[in-house]
């Protein structure tokens, strides 16, 4: 099993690399805990242990009871255990744990975006500098000259689970919104363009805030209560309030992009697209969130064979791996040439 050295000097096997019969030790953080009862009426702790390479399920059998007191969820944890198999995936049974006091390493335990940071910024800076309309320019020089806002917005994840569920996630996830809606407004001329791509960099603005993320991703109150959508439409007036002559109208759409960007009620969306803009946004976050959560899911998957586990939230299996070239599909037999075949035509 492949292991690093962290700055304490203690090795750390990475997740991924925890194999059926392994005995495993380490420090991981705990993403969620669960207490059970299993058929005898014995208590039992179920948990999901992560680092930056995934994440694996846990479970603690024995003292549960007394263990649980030991730590919570977002605590980092080392444990003894040994690896097994159930319903196909791997799972850790620990048979002895502490939580570790000391500051978490961010670079072990927390996923982080596979590109830097500054890098994604500036290549946003520069998409938003193509902005032509003036009133929509000075919206986005309110947001990208707002430090404390572009420190959030760079570290922030786009969500707690699916899609971009790790730092760094809500630029990677805006620029290639913002990407996207270039290439879309280019392909339908009929698109206001500096409209599509003011309102991809703002359609999740209110994630800086429905999301906290020291420890683990979770919801702030305020997320919980109203959500990332509403509270950028709050984000949005904020800056307006410091903009004087900012037509009405255009307020009006830009607040419709960010209300109606999830599409359907049923997705949370209070709106419904109305206009094109809307609808191309819509369309535009909903592949990007859906290319990138389920290219994860796959990555993830420990299923062997061609077929991931099954997936609960698009509720079917999903085929693996990329498909077979002319010649690898090809049986041997028949990359022979026949000279006889030759012979009739």
């Amino acid at each position: 099993m492949a292991e690093i050295l962290t700055t304490d000097g203690e090795s750390h096997t990475w997740i991924t690399d925890i194999k059926e019969k392994d005995k495993v030790r380490g420090s991981y953080l705990v993403k969620e805990k669960k207490t059970g009862t299993t058929r005898r009426g014995e208590p039992f702790l179920s948990l999901i242990l992560a680092d930056r390479t995934g994440e694996l399920v846990a479970k603690v059998w024995d003292n549960a009871q007394e263990k649980t007191a030991l730590f919570s969820e977002g605590d980092i944890l080392e444990i003894d255990g040994n690896a097994g198999s159930y319903r196909g995936q791997t799972q850790v049974t620990i048979s002895a744990l502490r939580a570790v006091l000391e500051d978490p390493n961010p670079g072990i335990f927390f996923e982080t975006a596979p590109v830097d940071p500054s890098q994604m910024a500036a290549s946003l800076r520069k998409i938003l500098r193509g902005v032509e309309d003036n009133h929509l320019k000075a919206l986005l020089d309110k947001f990208l000259n707002d430090r404390r806002f572009m420190d959030m917005f760079k570290r922030a994840p786009a969500a707690k689970n699916f899609h971009h569920s790790y730092l760094g996630g809500l630029l990677e996830h805006t620029l290639s919104v913002c990407q996207m809606a270039l290439r879309v407004a280019e392909h339908y001329p009929r698109l206001d363009r500096d409209l599509l791509v003011t309102a991809a960099f703002l359609h999740d603005i209110g994630k800086t805030r429905e999301l906290k993320f020291e420890r683990q991703i979770d919801y702030t109150d305020e997320g919980r209560l109203i959500g990332h959508l509403a509270l950028g439409v709050t984000m949005l007036d904020e800056k307006l309030v410091e903009l004087k002559g900012f037509p009405p109208e255009l307020i009006v759409r830009v607040k419709h992009l960010i209300l109606s960007h999830h599409g359907e009620y049923e997705f949370g969306s209070p709106k419904r697209p109305k206009f094109l803009e809307a609808f191309a946004l819509h369309l535009i976050d909903d592949l990007d969130a859906k290319i990138n959560g389920l290219g994860r899911f796959m990555d993830k998957d420990r299923n062997e064979g061609a077929w991931t586990d099954f997936n609960r939230l698009f509720e079917r299996f999903f085929l693996k791996g990329e498909a077979p070239t002319s010649e690898e599909a090809c049986p041997e037999t028949l990359k022979k040439t026949d000279d006889r075949q030759g012979n009739l035509f």
